[in-house]
């Protein structure tokens, strides 16, 4: 069957579906990135488990190493976040006014009218309110990340946590368990936090209409969609491959731009290297990184007089 590949690559999880051509996912994988997208895309590839008879015709990446896999993969479309989420989204929700997304590092809000995207909004530097911090204070609480939402599911009285900083809301926590709050009230109020933390930050400005959908990573999160639902007075969809909407997105377009080549099964075999240097023919200095496929310079990334 003919097949199209779609791969998000973020700086804290590499997300991967395959799609064929009736548009349903036929195989998916979340992994955790580790510092090395080339790597973490090899082993995306090898639990991917692309079959025999799976026909390649399209391979799209996005995310933030996508420029890099996509090079490496040879991707027929390489596009930001915002475009594969609302792509993925409108595909399955086509009356979708208003995208929620948290992810591992950043969080987004995308503004749709009539299928089309009006409006966007990041995160600023700061990864507070996003799955990273949450990790970290999963970790904190020697509680899995994984049951963060059904923990803050079991509280009545959340526990006011300052969520704008990192650092703060580690002392904040640290404090309230001092004076006696319940794991369960902690947990509840860095659910809440990070829910209000977004609303304050991300959304400020922007008009939320219904329908009203919530993706990413954290949106498995169980007690963080109770909040958005909660504080929004709104109903908040949260589809079950949430997380995987960038690459489902992405693998769309792969298949609307598809072209009449086949990609080769030996994915997995590509050598694909980059290696770090500096240009001295100048005073610019420039950092530069050299990209080999299969023991050739194919590319070089950083030159700013556009010498290479």
């Amino acid at each position: 069957m003919n097949c199209y590949l779609g791969i998000d690559i973020g700086s804290i999880s590499t997300k991967g579906v395959i799609v064929n051509d009736q548009d349903e996912i036929i195989s998916s994988c979340y992994i955790s990135t580790e510092g090395s997208p080339i790597e973490a895309t090899k082993r995306l590839l090898n639990k991917l488990e692309i079959k025999d008879d799976y026909i390649i015709k399209g391979i799209g990446t996005t995310g933030s190493a996508r420029k890099i896999i996509g090079l490496m993969l040879d991707a027929n479309v390489v596009k930001n976040e915002i475009t594969a989420h609302a792509i993925g989204t409108i595909h399955l929700y086509p009356n979708i006014k208003t995208i929620l997304e948290i992810g591992g590092q950043d969080s987004k809000i995308i503004i749709i009218r009539n299928g089309i995207v009006t409006d966007y909004a990041m995160n600023t530097l700061c990864a507070a309110g996003t799955g990273s911090f949450l990790s970290s204070q999963a970790k904190r609480l020697d509680i899995n990340v994984e049951d963060f939402g059904n923990i803050a599911l079991k509280s009545k009285t959340p526990a006011k946590i300052a969520a704008r900083c990192t650092v703060f809301a580690e002392s904040d926590l640290v404090h309230k368990a001092q004076i006696g709050y319940s794991k369960e009230d902690i947990v509840a109020g860095l659910c809440k936090s990070v829910v209000l933390n977004y609303l304050n930050n991300v959304c400020k400005g922007k008009k939320l209409e219904e329908p009203i959908i919530f993706q990413g990573g954290v949106s498995k999160n169980k007690g963080v969609h109770k909040y958005f639902e909660e504080i929004l007075g709104k109903e908040v969809i949260v589809h079950p491959n949430g997380h995987l909407m960038g690459a489902y997105g992405i693998a769309l377009l792969a298949k609307k731009n598809k072209s009449n080549k086949e990609y080769s099964h030996k994915l997995l075999d590509i050598k694909f290297i980059t290696l770090g240097t500096e240009c001295h023919g100048c005073s610019n200095n420039c950092e530069l990184i050299k990209i080999y496929k299969d023991n050739e310079l194919v590319d070089t990334w950083g030159s700013k007089c556009g010498k290479f």
